[in-house]
């Protein structure tokens, strides 16, 4: 069975997900916002073995904990990320244009794709190919526990900024419609910011890309 708890850490508070297989305790933690020290010790707290760090996406505050996290673990964890991301991510997810040097950990060794599946012990995740946000975006689906990772590409009545390199509204907004929109309504929505939604709720009064922004 799927367990996930949750984390709003670092400059513009992010969300992070540790996630876990409660039966054989195999974890991964899902966007490593900040603060990995936190996220670890939460693990190490339920016996959870954190192997795996999986990135919706590069940007520094959605991987800024992921050194954190690694110098506590032997061996490493594997990291996924969508290759179109790999530039961002070696450019330390943008941070510095913020003013952020961040450590960003481990470099990814696995790349995701559209219907890949990712897994821990028995609970799947289906990878979803969603740019829009950034040119790699992806989200993290578990139809077995009717929720999905969404990162940065859709929140509670809003969506991802489009404005910083590698947006692009129109691939978000069909990235929403296609990826996002197509799950069964009572999908449980976690976004990379802000309080959790469904995918119902978003489809009827999201502003911009529900059937309220479509007239």
């Amino acid at each position: 069975m799927l367990e996930i708890v949750s984390f709003t850490l670092g400059p513009v508070q992010t969300n992070a997900y540790l996630v876990a297989d409660s039966e054989t305790r195999d974890a991964a933690v899902i966007d490593p916002a900040w603060d990995g020290h936190i996220i670890l010790a939460e693990a190490q707290k339920r016996g959870w073995r954190i192997a795996h760090l999986w990135y919706t996406h590069a940007h520094f505050d959605h991987i800024g904990g992921a050194g954190a996290i690694a110098d506590g673990l032997n061996p490493l964890p594997l990291v996924a990320l969508h290759p179109n991301d790999h530039v961002l991510w070696r450019a330390s997810g943008g941070g510095p244009l913020f003013g952020f040097n961040i450590d960003p950990g481990p470099e990814p060794t696995i790349d995701l794709y559209q219907g890949q599946i990712l897994k821990l012990g028995s609970v799947e995740f289906e990878v979803r190919f969603t740019p829009g946000h950034t040119t790699g975006h992806c989200i993290f689906y578990v139809a077995s526990s009717k929720v999905c990772f969404c990162g940065d590409l859709i929140f509670h009545d809003h969506v991802g900024r489009t404005d910083l390199p590698g947006g692009d509204w129109d691939t978000l907004v069909d990235s929403i419609k296609t990826q996002v929109f197509t799950l069964p309504d009572e999908t449980r929505l976690l976004p990379g910011h802000g309080t959790e939604t469904t995918v119902g709720e978003e489809k009827k009064f999201n502003p911009f890309v529900g059937n309220s922004a479509l007239g």
